[in-house]
């Protein structure tokens, strides 16, 4: 009994003493390839940190750069924001290289991989192909620029604001100040409503419902006076326009802070007369007679509030003057109601054959 636990004890004495022989063995191994490629180490240190260092700054250069040229030249700020975005991956892509090749085993690796770089673009081909898909269409906005930063849109049931174009993502603020952050493969293939480009200025509709007692001429009159009352409609005016090449407005637009001077915009002829209120009866319904106001602001960011302001003073002035905005009514008949006139109207009859 002795022997057996003598025996056990030495096996776990053996074994203890072997895995603290290996553990020193590994780490006297760690330290000669520490030893041994710290050179290498301390310099992809460098370069990692030489490359954030440079990219940061480049970038911070770049931002202060487009405030200052902003000031004296107009500037788009949608194409510097991608060539900015585009320069610091470069930044960044240069840094990685250098990295690699100054690795021997990657050095070796990235060269098998260039030598059968028929099959290696087809593997990283698919494997980014979301990636290279963003990247294609950023790329694509940036040049074409169905919108721009600072635009108005109206994209996948949200409306707001576009603060930012990289190379993967467009960055929107909504009117509830969310972050919309839609991928460019997914906006480039989506329709988009665009308030700001060339010609910001927007007829914004208000509906309103009258009684069929109500005069239309009187609750015409009122909507248009309430809407001129408004600060935010704009007056009637005419702009200039010309269907070859953008054309200067005209300078009480530019009073009104309509355009930037000296921004040249193109005026579409079917809307340079501006400023108009109309009111037009769009329907004849169950139980009112819709009326739709017309009215012009100088950009979709005002209109929505100032339409609300505009409905809220129509429904006031409607009270004093004593038009009728209806409610839907309803008639409702019971079951047993019909009986009883059907039990009524059997009785009449028989009564009136008797």
């Amino acid at each position: 009994m002795e022997t057996a636990e003598t025996q056990s004890s030495f096996a776990h004495s053996s074994s203890f003493a072997a895995n603290i022989s290996n553990f020193d063995g590994g780490l006297e191994q760690a330290y000669t390839w520490f030893s041994g490629n710290f050179g290498t180490l301390l310099f992809i240190f460098f370069v990692g940190l030489s490359t954030i260092i440079v990219a940061r700054a480049v970038n911070s250069l770049m931002e202060s750069y487009f405030k200052k040229a902003s000031s004296k030249l107009r500037m788009d700020i949608t194409a510097f924001r991608m060539f900015r975005h585009i320069m610091v991956a470069a930044i960044y892509f240069i840094g990685i290289i250098v990295v690699i090749f100054s690795i021997p085993g990657l050095r070796s690796l990235s060269v098998a991989l260039f030598t059968g770089a028929g099959i290696a673009g087809i593997v990283i081909g698919f494997a980014a192909q979301s990636t290279l898909s963003n990247i294609i269409a950023g790329l694509s906005l940036a040049l074409f620029q169905p919108f721009r930063v600072g635009d108005r849109l109206n994209i996948m049931n949200e409306y707001g604001k576009v603060t930012d174009l990289n190379l993967r993502h467009t960055v929107i603020i909504t009117w509830d100040n969310r972050r919309l952050i839609i991928p460019n493969s997914i906006i480039s293939n989506e329709a988009v409503i665009n308030w700001t480009i060339e010609d910001p200025a927007v007829i914004w509709p208000i509906q309103v419902g009258i009684s069929y007692d109500a005069d239309i001429d009187q609750a015409r009159k009122i909507m248009i006076e309430e809407a001129r009352k408004h600060p935010n409609v704009m007056p009637p005016q005419e702009l200039k326009y010309s269907v070859v090449k953008p054309s200067f407005i005209k300078s009480e637009t530019l009073k009104m802070g309509f355009f930037d001077s000296p921004v040249l915009h193109a005026v579409d002829p079917d809307f340079r007369e501006r400023g108009e209120v109309k009111v037009h009866v769009t329907e004849l319904g169950d139980f009112a007679v819709n009326l739709r106001l017309l009215v012009w602001f100088k950009d979709r960011s005002i209109a929505f509030g100032s339409g609300c302001e505009i409905r809220e003073s129509i429904k006031k002035r409607f009270d004093k003057e004593g038009i009728e905005i209806p409610y839907p009514y309803r008639t409702i008949v019971y079951k047993t109601d019909l009986e009883k006139e059907k039990k009524a109207s059997q009785t009449f009859s028989s009564e009136k054959e008797n």
